[in-house]
């Protein structure tokens, strides 16, 4: 068994500066998630009490079209969905394009809006009776969905609450956590 001086410790590339140097970018990347995720959270909870829905949740997409509800903002317990993957059949190509060219989607009534018996079907096995949803983009593309959800009756979404969910997107994108990731 070799033992070692003391010096070689004291080298500029010795395993303690790796060491330290890798403990300072994990503590950095600590700290970017947990300033987005506080950042998230605020951003659901205040656009949950301002259009008074029973749900805004955060749909994050860690691959291409594939997500999960990571965030979300309840008027009850019961309404919880997080972690729920969605309707990957819905969700393609097409969808895709739309979000990401900026569309915003209002659904006041999914029981008379035209659309897919696919997304129907989803949405009722969620409870959501109409629906609010818009982008969040950065550079790279399409990083996740805001939506509102109103669960017990139809609802008529307004100009000021897509213009809300817009500002809501507008501050999860330009927030160096969000924007850079």
């Amino acid at each position: 068994m070799q033992i070692n001086s003391s010096s070689e410790f004291n080298h500029p590339n010795s395993s303690r500066d790796c060491f330290e140097s890798g403990l300072q970018s994990v503590l950095y990347r600590l700290y970017r998630t947990i300033e987005r995720d506080r950042l998230v959270w605020k951003t659901v909870n205040d656009l949950r009490d301002s259009l008074q829905v029973n749900r805004v949740v955060l749909y994050y997409f860690y691959d291409r079209w594939h997500g999960q509800v990571t965030f979300e903002a309840l008027s009850s317990p019961e309404y919880s969905i997080l972690g729920s993957t969605g309707a990957d059949d819905c969700f393609n190509d097409e969808y895709a394009g739309l979000y990401l060219a900026g569309r915003v989607r209002a659904i006041n009534d999914i029981e008379t809006e035209p659309i897919t018996d696919c997304h129907r079907n989803f949405l009722r096995d969620l409870r959501v009776r109409a629906n609010l949803v818009v982008p969040v983009l950065i550079p790279k593309g399409l990083w996740g969905l805001l939506v509102a959800h109103h669960c017990e009756e139809p609802r008529v979404w307004l100009r000021s609450h897509v213009e809300l969910m817009q500002q809501g997107a507008n501050t999860l994108v330009t927030a160096p956590s969000i924007f850079n990731s």
